[in-house]
C-alpha cells in the first residue's frame, strides 16, 4: 500500500459547522459606493471539535477581520440529510463536508474545483474527480478496536495476539468472566441505535469492504456495486458482527447515543470500543487519562495486522458561493500557517493530512494511528464509497434487528446480500 505516513502532521476532525457570516461596509467621504467585506460558510460534521474550531475561528475572525462562526452537525444527527435542507433553505454555506465518492457523487453539482491553490503543494491526499481537485482533506484519520492497555494487562492478555476472530472470541470470553473484578458492565462499548447507523453501515461494514485486503484494493466495493457479494466473505463478517454485539451491554447497543457508547469505554466500564481517533478531543476534554492503544479489527476469517487509515472528509466549495476568495484565503491560511497547524494538532487532536505540518499527535488514540500508519498497517477506507444512504439508511436498520433479536445471523446474512443484490 502507498504509505500515508508522509502525509501525516497533525489531526483534523472535523465535527462541527463553520459559518463565516461577515459585513463590514466602508464607505469613502464622498462616495456612495460600499466596500462590502464577504463571509463564509463553512458546515461539517465533527462534534468533536466544535469547541476547538469554535476558538480558532474566533481568532481568525480577529486577526483577518472575516467574522467566522462555528455550528456543528453530527455524532446522533444526520449530517447529509440536514446538509441538503441547508442547501433547500437560504443558508447554503460557502464549504461543506463530502466524505469520498458517495458524497462527491451526491454533491458534485453543487461543488467547484480548486486550481493553484498553495495548500495543494503540501498533500496527496486531496479529493480528485472527472481529472480536478475538489476537496482539501479535513485529516487523516483511523480506527480498530480500542482498548484499555490495564485492563488487558490485568487479564494476562497481550494485544498483539488479538489479531483473528478466534483470538478475540477467547478473550471476550476471558474478560466477560472477569466482569465484577474488573469492574466492567460489557467487554466491548458498541452501538446499532438507530442515530447510530454510521458505526455500523459505514465504519463497521467497512470491514466486510476492505479488510485482509491490500491497501487500495476496491474488488469486493467494486462486486457489490455491481449488485453481487461475496456469500463467504459476507458469512465470516456476520460472525464478526455477532461477536461484538454478544458481549455488548444491550443496553448501550440497542439505544446508546454517541456520549453513552464513548463514555462507557472513558469511565472504564467497558475494556474496548468500536470507534476511531475522532473522540480523543472528547476523551481530553473530559479528563480520561488511561493508557489505550487500537488491536485490528477482525472483520473476516483469517489474521489480521492492521488497522482501518485514510483521509475520508473533505472540505469543499460550493460554486454559488459569493465569497470563494475567502473560502480559498481561510483554507489556505489553515494548511500553511502554524496557528492553523495548532489548531489542528494541538487543539483539535487531529493528524493533518498535510506534508508541510511538523507538529505531531500526543493524544493516546491519533498515536496509535500514527504508529500502525508508520508500519504501513493500514486496510483502505471504502464505506464512503457506497452508494448514498446505502451503509446507514439501508443497512443500518438490519445491524439494529440483528442486535435486538428480530432476525438471528442468518436473518442478517440473507438482508444484507439481498440489499447488495439490489444494486444491480
Amino acid at each position: 500500500m502507498k504509505k500515508i505516513a508522509c502525509f501525516m502532521g497533525s489531526l483534523l476532525l472535523m465535527s462541527g459547522f463553520l459559518f463565516v457570516y461577515g459585513c463590514a461596509k466602508n464607505e469613502a467621504a464622498g462616495d456612495a459606493a460600499e466596500d462590502v467585506k464577504k463571509s463564509v460558510v463553512i458546515y461539517q460534521n465533527k462534534v468533536e471539535i466544535n469547541d476547538a474550531l469554535s476558538a480558532f475561528a474566533a481568532e481568525y475572525s480577529e486577526e483577518t477581520g472575516v467574522e467566522v462562526i462555528v455550528k456543528t452537525v453530527g455524532g446522533d444527527s444526520p449530517y447529509g440529510e440536514l446538509l441538503k435542507a441547508e442547501f433547500q433553505s437560504d443558508r447554503q454555506p460557502d464549504i461543506f463536508v463530502i466524505e469520498g465518492q458517495g458524497g462527491y457523487n451526491t454533491w458534485k453539482n453543487q461543488i467547484e474545483p480548486f486550481v493553484g491553490q498553495e495548500w495543494m503543494n503540501h498533500t496527496s491526499l486531496a479529493f480528485q474527480a472527472d481529472g480536478s481537485v475538489y476537496g482539501f482533506p479535513v485529516a487523516i484519520e483511523g480506527w480498530g478496536m480500542a482498548y484499555n492497555k490495564a485492563m488487558l494487562a490485568k487479564a494476562d492478555i497481550d494485544p498483539a495476539t488479538l489479531t483473528s476472530q478466534a483470538a478475540y472470541t477467547e478473550a471476550f470470553a476471558k474478560l466477560d468472566s472477569m466482569k465484577d473484578e474488573l469492574e466492567i458492565d460489557s467487554v466491548v462499548a458498541m452501538t446499532a441505535a438507530p442515530d447510530m447507523t454510521w458505526v455500523t453501515g459505514l465504519h463497521n461494514f467497512n470491514g466486510y469492504l476492505s479488510a485482509g485486503l491490500p491497501y487500495g484494493e476496491k474488488s469486493v466495493l467494486e462486486s457489490l456495486l455491481s449488485g453481487q457479494a461475496d456469500g463467504a466473505r459476507i458469512e465470516e463478517y456476520a460472525d464478526w458482527v455477532e461477536l461484538l454485539f454478544q458481549y455488548s451491554d444491550k443496553a448501550v447497543l440497542l439505544t446508546g447515543n454517541y456520549d453513552a457508547q464513548v463514555g462507557q469505554f472513558a469511565t472504564q466500564k467497558s475494556v474496548f470500543i468500536h470507534q476511531g481517533n475522532w473522540i480523543d478531543p472528547w476523551l481530553t476534554e473530559n479528563g480520561v487519562s488511561f493508557e489505550m492503544a487500537y488491536a485490528p479489527h477482525a472483520s473476516v476469517g483469517g489474521d489480521h495486522n492492521a488497522i482501518f487509515i485514510g483521509a475520508p472528509s473533505y472540505y469543499v466549495m460550493n460554486k454559488n458561493s459569493e465569497a470563494k476568495q475567502e473560502v480559498l484565503d481561510f483554507l489556505n491560511y489553515l494548511a500553511t500557517q502554524e496557528k492553523g497547524h495548532d489548531y489542528m494538532v494541538n487543539q483539535a487532536k487531529m493528524i493533518p493530512a498535510f506534508t508541510n505540518v511538523t507538529l505531531t499527535p500526543s493524544t493516546p488514540l491519533s498515536a496509535s494511528v500514527a504508529e500502525w500508519n508508520s508500519r504501513n498497517a493500514a486496510y483502505t477506507w471504502l464505506q464512503n464509497d457506497l452508494p448514498d444512504g446505502f451503509g446507514m439508511g439501508t443497512l443500518g436498520p438490519i445491524y439494529g434487528a440483528f442486535a435486538s433479536g428480530d432476525i438471528d445471523k442468518l436473518g442478517f446474512i440473507e438482508q444484507v446480500t439481498a440489499k447488495i443484490a439490489e444494486l444491480k
